[in-house]
């Protein structure tokens, strides 16, 4: 992999452009924003437009979840949250921060703080600040270190960072090492950016990264999580997955992944595994469909499959007699890690185990190439996916990357038969699902059996004939199901 490139800083005057397209998003939201100002002033208190909304309209983006900033406190906040608004809510007080909504504007509005982690905690400990530019410099970078004052839509800057975006370029208001000292995540966030801006990061930023990568370990678990399926869901995740991997990110938050460079041999004989799984994520990404299609896009399942399907390989790795290379059983191995690793970021239990589902089947279709499945192959394969097929389907194909068109072709060639099998046997079978011919209930009235093993085993014996020879009929079931009985009882 040819090294992360970081870029210098980039400071200077900003693009007139850029401030006319903020104004043009700004005006959309103003009415709302300058009443809310005005009440806060009012009051006695500052309030600021901050962060990711200042930041999207000068990207040309505009939202209707607005960040405030403000001198007041949190009670305060709340008092006069609930004159201006519909409805306002406590979702998170101990950092500050009161939330409310008028039509469709969701305010949350956060007094000046400073966040800082002790060494030995996973928790930031809030500090209230006094200024908005003091509450700028712990932004975790200069992009989102603007602010626009409110009632009269001043434009506050102090770092920066209207020239960092024209740059596209991430940087820290202050020292990286401060910054990252003070919340870790911050090199998350880093990453998370990169894959949805299209930013690079700058050099002392980066180095700062490097060093401290290991810092991230007192982050929680969720938090981390969080960040992680943000950056997958951005436009393009190769390049922060790349910023992780480079940095030593990754060997905190998900070590499978530059572990997957052990696995080039040194005769080059083999393809690259890691460049080859972020190959096929950008391929199943690819193959993400709209929203009324079987898979719509971003779809973090099948690019968590994308990204591990391989992470069993390195386990699994053997040298072959001729200088081969094999992996034998690695989806195997690397089903049962990607449950252990997604258990560790916290995943809930559906996300878990659709992902090791579609790592375990991801090899499953190469029989099928090999040699011609009967029929009740094709059912045990779509069986075997269940509701994860369209996405199997996905991640078999992204699977291949190789530079033989020969062999891509007959590759493709040999799934599109596979899926129009799939499709016919869908229209004389309900696929989806398929059970045998007879239910438990009329399994123990036909052999006078109460609840219990024999009725399990006699439902799968039904289950494999279903599935050797389509349906039955109850009449055949029940001759089978009395045969089969007959012969256990001798």
């Amino acid at each position: 992999m040819a090294p992360y490139e970081a870029v210098p800083a980039v400071l200077g005057n900003p693009d007139p452009a850029l401030l006319r397209r903020a104004l043009g998003v700004l005006s959309q939201y103003a009415p709302e924003a300058i009443a809310l100002g005005q009440r806060f002033a009012d009051a006695g208190h500052e309030l600021a437009l901050v962060g990711g909304p200042v930041r999207d309209a000068f990207l040309g983006k505009a939202g209707v979840d607005l960040d405030f900033a403000t001198s007041a406190r949190p009670e305060e906040t709340e008092r006069i949250l609930a004159a201006w608004g519909q409805a306002t809510w406590d979702m998170g007080r101990e950092f500050g921060t009161i939330g409310a909504r008028k039509g469709d504007v969701v305010a949350e509005v956060t007094t000046y703080r400073s966040d800082t982690y002790d060494p030995t905690s996973r928790k930031p400990e809030v500090a209230y600040g006094d200024s908005l530019d003091g509450d700028l410099s712990r932004r975790d970078f200069t992009v989102n270190a603007m602010a626009v004052r409110l009632p009269d839509l001043t434009f506050v800057d102090p770092f920066g960072g209207l020239a960092d975006l024209a740059a596209k370029v991430l940087r820290t208001p202050v020292d990286p090492e401060q910054s990252f000292a003070d919340d870790p995540l911050r090199m998350m966030r880093a990453a998370r950016f990169t894959a949805q801006l299209g930013f690079e990061v700058e050099e002392r930023t980066l180095a700062a990264m490097s060093v401290m990568a290991q810092r991230l370990e007192i982050v929680s678990a969720e938090r981390v999580q969080g960040e992680l399926v943000r950056l997958l869901l951005a436009p393009r995740p190769r390049a922060g997955l790349e910023l992780m991997t480079w940095t030593g990110l990754a060997d905190v938050v998900l070590p499978e992944l530059p572990g997957l460079q052990l696995t080039i041999d040194e005769h080059h004989r083999h393809k690259d595994v890691y460049e080859h799984t972020l190959t096929v994520l950008d391929q199943a990404i690819a193959l993400e469909t709209g929203p009324d299609g079987p898979v719509p896009g971003p779809d973090l399942v099948l690019r968590l499959a994308a990204l591990l399907h391989d992470i069993g390989k390195p386990a699994t790795r053997r040298l072959e007699p001729g200088g081969g290379v094999s992996f034998h059983h690695h989806e195997v191995v690397g089903a049962k890690m990607a449950r252990k690793r997604l258990r560790e970021l916290r995943f809930d239990k559906a996300t878990i185990e659709a992902v090791s589902k579609l790592v375990f089947l991801h090899l499953r279709f190469h029989g099928y190439g090999e040699a011609a499945w009967t029929d009740s192959a094709v059912r045990r394969y779509v069986t075997d996916a269940g509701d994860q097929l369209e996405r199997l389907h996905r991640l078999t194909r992204a699977d291949c990357t190789t530079r033989n068109q020969r062999k891509a072709a007959r590759l493709s060639h040999a799934y599109d038969d596979l899926e129009r099998r799939i499709a016919e046997l869908a229209e004389q079978e309900e696929l989806k699902a398929i059970r045998p011919d007879l239910d438990g209930t009329q399994i123990m009235e036909i052999l006078g059996i109460p609840p219990g093993r024999d009725v399990g085993a006699a439902y799968k014996h039904l289950l494999a004939l279903r599935m050797e020879h389509g349906p039955l009929g109850e009449d055949r079931a029940r001759e089978e199901l009395l045969a089969w009985w007959a012969a256990r009882q001798t």
